[in-house]
C-alpha cells in the first residue's frame, strides 16, 4: 500500500496525537541518536529494538502508530520524514542509527544502509560476529541526503532494515535482543566520531 501521507503536516491534520499516533523523545545529549521513525503498528518491534539499543547511553526517538492500520496509513517514507521533534533530535546528533522493518524474503539478513559507510560496515561485521546475518542494502540503501537518518550534523547515518521474523525473534528472546543490541551499540561507542 502506498503512503497515505507525504509529510507530517498532512498526517497531523488528519490524525490525533496520543490517540492515533505518539511521539517519544529521550534526548540524552549524546552524539548518536537511535531512531524508529516507523514504530508501533507501522513496522512492529522497531520502537522496542531502537529503545533497547539506545539503552541509557544514546538519545532515542520513535514515531509510533497506535492503530493497527495498513502499513501505508501512518508510514512517511524516510526521505520525506519531517516530524519536527524527530528532525530536531537528529539535527543535534553527529550520527544516527535508524531501525526499520522489512518484509521477510527468505532469510533473516539485516539490510545495512545509510551514508555513514564506516559505521555501517563496522555494525555489519559486529552483527555477523554475533551470529546475525547482515548484508548491504541495494534495494533500500538509505543514502538520500534528506533521509531522516542522514539529517545529522555530519550528514551521515546508518539505516538497518530488519525482517519481520527477526524482529519477532528479538521481541520474544531477551538474550537474543541483548546480543543484537550490543552488536549495534558497540561499534557506535567505538566510532571515531566519539
Amino acid at each position: 500500500m502506498p503512503d497515505r501521507y507525504t509529510s507530517f503536516v498532512d498526517l497531523a491534520a488528519n490524525e490525533k496525537p496520543d490517540i492515533d499516533y505518539r511521539i517519544r523523545v529521550v534526548d540524552r545529549g549524546s552524539e548518536i541518536g537511535i531512531l524508529a521513525p516507523h514504530g508501533g503498528w507501522i513496522e512492529p518491534g522497531t520502537s522496542e529494538i531502537a529503545e533497547a539499543i539506545a539503552g541509557s547511553v544514546f538519545s532515542f526517538y520513535a514515531f509510533e502508530s497506535l492503530k493497527n492500520a495498513p502499513h501505508g496509513h501512518f508510514h512517511i517514507t524516510s526521505h520525506r520524514f519531517d516530524e519536527p521533534k524527530g528532525v530536531a533530535l537528529v539535527n543535534r546528533c553527529l550520527m544516527s542509527i535508524a531501525i526499520h522493518g522489512r518484509r521477510d524474503e527468505g532469510n533473516n539478513a539485516v539490510w545495512l544502509g545509510g551514508r555513514a559507510d564506516r559505521l555501517r560496515d563496522a555494525i555489519g561485521v559486529s552483527l555477523r560476529d554475533a551470529g546475525f546475518e547482515a548484508a548491504l542494502n541495494n534495494r533500500l540503501p538509505g543514502t538520500e541526503e534528506k533521509n531522516i537518518c542522514n539529517r545529522t550534523r555530519s550528514g551521515q547515518g546508518v539505516q538497518l532494515e530488519l525482517p519481520r521474523r527477526l524482529r519477532s525473534q528479538l521481541m520474544s528472546d531477551a538474550n537474543l535482543l541483548r546480543s543484537f543490541c550490543e552488536a549495534v551499540r558497540n561499534p557506535a561507542l567505538q566510532s571515531p566520531i566519539m
